[in-house]
């Protein structure tokens, strides 16, 4: 592998992301909002994760600023880096489409919203979170400049503790002792450990 196809995997994984993510967006604001936790946090958060997974690493490779931060290309944390974009990719759709109507992009629950907990849900309370997670270290092993590669997991880790605590507390006073026992079996973002 070479830095340049490293480059366009991250660029592709960026167009999937936006293939899959539309088609739910847009269909999402079909269904009426009962209830939200919207704020500025939030706002600056999902905007910071913005900056952090497309904005810095695309300006970096668009213009090559900050040329003093670049390192050394490395093929086979690059081929990793490949192997993390598509389990993200995957996880990203497989997460829609469980969630279905369920899914906002902010915190807000939906007039009938039910409580998912089949499918990758059974084992995490927080899946979409842990795409996230796959996507941010695999931008970090394909862009091989420090400001780039790593703006994803610093935003991401901002967007997690920001907002994960609010989000169960959202989901706690909608759906009660259901949502506490499904916190006391579940982990929030990988099976068995945390």
């Amino acid at each position: 592998m070479t830095s340049a196809v490293a480059s366009l995997i991250w660029v592709s994984g960026i167009v999937a992301w936006c293939v899959i993510r539309y088609p739910y967006q847009r269909r999402a604001r079909k269904f009426r909002i009962s209830a939200h936790k919207r704020s500025l946090e939030e706002r600056l958060l999902l905007s910071g994760a913005t900056m952090g997974l497309v904005i810095v690493p695309a300006l970096w490779l668009l213009t090559g600023f900050p040329e003093s931060l670049n390192t050394t290309f490395h093929p086979v944390l690059a081929t990793l880096g490949a192997v993390c974009m598509v389990a993200f990719l995957w996880l990203f759709q497989a997460v829609h489409r469980q969630l279905g109507r369920n899914w906002s992009i902010t915190l807000e629950i939906r007039e009938d919203h039910a409580l998912v907990t089949e499918g990758l849900f059974k084992h995490i309370r927080h899946p979409m979170y842990s795409s996230f997670w796959l996507w941010a270290t695999a931008q970090a092993m394909l862009l091989p400049n420090w400001l780039a590669g790593f703006a994803g997991l610093v935003s991401v880790a901002a967007l997690y503790f920001g907002r994960v605590a609010r989000e169960e507390a959202m989901m706690r006073e909608t759906f009660g002792p259901q949502y506490d026992a499904y916190m006391n079996r579940t982990k929030r973002i990988v099976p068995w450990i945390m």
